[in-house]
């Protein structure tokens, strides 16, 4: 009798996972469970002004990261990728300022280069200038913003760190542990100075050729695809729109309670590749010390408007920028703008349009600024008059696009990795053959949930297969 698997949620973490499982287990019966009525998760692309494949929340995953990478290549999209144009990004300080050369996640690792920019007072470049002696401070508290600021000061975490990580993980960086921030985490961890440390490791990776991002040329969703139909070609019974409320021991293994379903779905393990606030509840019957974690874990909500505006309004001196970030001190709702016909070449509005466009991607909410509960005009109307008021021109978007994103990232408190820990530790003990992956564990990039995706299938392989034999 072949073993039986479940995988609960169809993001990137979840599809990744039952491919593994696939190879790991070509014998096994694979179930892929969805609440929503679409796989993919957070990826999606859709048609925008004329442009196919124009992604509604991530555009890209990181190239050094290996597993994005070898897995595109694995799917057949290794030759349908692309890489961003060049273009420079700024932060919107009272005014436009390019992003000074030499930081990594916005650490400074050159002084004359941060010397240079205008983004910074004198007394903040001076301020900064100390990090070299100061002595070692190491992971300290767990907090990015503690640590950034002990290191440079005031300036250097509101104007460069804390825009470009809070970014990319809507996060709030006082309330962000270092574990989110693998590069940071490495620079503080093992080095007495992040500047020293920084340029050190600018300089192995400036021996690294090619380009730092890569997305598929159809959208991100291209990749979620791919993976969706090879599940399908390897038999994998695929579920959308059936919710998992809760799980029960059963004589050997797991039973898995769908609403709507009479019958439970048997399983010899279990992927729960979902939230953590979605996960609490669904292992509060077979772990208890697991789910009470579970259910403390925060998200931040998102919402990504796209504009597309007539190129011949465009100012001719943003030509060759890729967006720019707003710091919190000045923030109202718009956190970072990306000029994505810019940033994205192919994303260029057909040649057939009546009017050449410029299309923007806009950031709204972080974490202490949840704005998915607001209306649809008034978020198109913060982004329009902010924007318009940081480039100083008025915005005139021809077709817009509002996309929210509730609890789309998870947040990283100080201790994370230590309450993570705990939370496996306690479903090893409780409930062999369980498992969680996905972005609210082990990394919040697509790399690393595919990761996690992977490593989840490796570990109940071996665990099945050792039970089996």
């Amino acid at each position: 009798m072949s073993a039986s698997v479940v995988v609960v949620g169809g993001g990137i973490t979840g599809l990744t996972a039952a491919y593994r499982l696939t190879k790991e287990l070509p014998d096994a019966t694979v179930t892929l469970i969805e609440a929503d009525d679409r796989l993919g998760g957070k990826i999606r692309s859709s048609t925008f002004a004329g442009v196919d494949g124009v992604d509604e929340a991530a555009d890209a995953f990181l190239t050094r990261v290996p597993e994005a990478m070898a897995l595109a290549a694995e799917l057949g999209l290794g030759d349908r990728l692309t890489s961003p144009a060049a273009g420079s990004a700024s932060v919107w300080w009272h005014g436009m300022h390019s992003i000074p050369e030499g930081l990594m996640l916005g650490v400074p690792t050159d002084l004359r280069k941060l010397a240079r920019s205008k983004l910074l007072t004198w007394p903040g470049k001076l301020r900064a200038a100390l990090e070299p002696i100061l002595p070692a401070t190491g992971v300290g508290a767990d907090s990015v913003g503690k640590l950034i600021r002990k290191r440079f000061g005031k300036q250097v975490h509101e104007r460069l760190v804390d825009p470009l990580v809070g970014s990319i993980y809507a996060a709030d960086t006082d309330h962000f542990s270092l574990d989110g921030v693998p590069q940071i985490l490495d620079l503080a961890s093992k080095n007495r100075s992040l500047l020293i440390g920084g340029r050190r490791m600018r300089a192995k990776s400036a021996a690294v050729t090619g380009p730092i991002f890569a997305t598929p040329i159809a959208g991100m969703a291209a990749l979620t695809d791919a993976l969706a139909d090879a599940l399908r070609a390897a038999g994998v019974d695929l579920r959308t729109g059936a919710t998992v409320t809760s799980i029960v021991r059963a004589d050997h293994g797991w039973s898995v309670l769908i609403e709507g379903d009479d019958a439970p779905l048997a399983a010899d393990a279990i992927v729960l590749a979902t939230p953590a606030g979605t996960t609490a509840p669904l292992v509060a019957g077979i772990s208890p010390e697991a789910s009470r974690s579970l259910a403390t874990f925060h998200h931040a909500g998102v919402v990504m408007v796209t504009l597309a505006v007539p190129a011949d309004e465009w100012p001719v001196e943003l030509q060759g920028y890729s967006g720019y970030l707003v710091p919190k001190p000045v923030q109202r709702w718009v956190t970072a703008v990306s000029f994505a016909s810019s940033k994205w070449p192919h994303w260029q509005p057909r040649p057939e349009s009546a009017r050449p466009l410029i299309v923007l991607r806009i950031s709204l909410g972080r974490d202490g600024r949840d704005l998915t509960d607001r209306s649809d005009d008034e978020l198109l109307a913060a982004a329009v008059g902010e924007v318009s008021d940081h480039l100083g021109i008025v915005l005139h978007p021809v077709e817009h696009r509002v996309v929210r994103w509730p609890m789309a990232f998870p947040q990283y408190r100080p201790g994370h990795a230590a309450r993570v820990a705990a939370i496996e530790e306690a479903l090893s003990a409780d409930a062999p053959g369980v498992v969680v992956a996905g972005a609210s564990y082990h990394g919040i990039g697509i790399p690393a949930c595919i990761r996690q995706g992977n490593l989840a299938a490796r570990v109940l392989a071996g665990l099945v297969g050792s039970v089996r034999s």
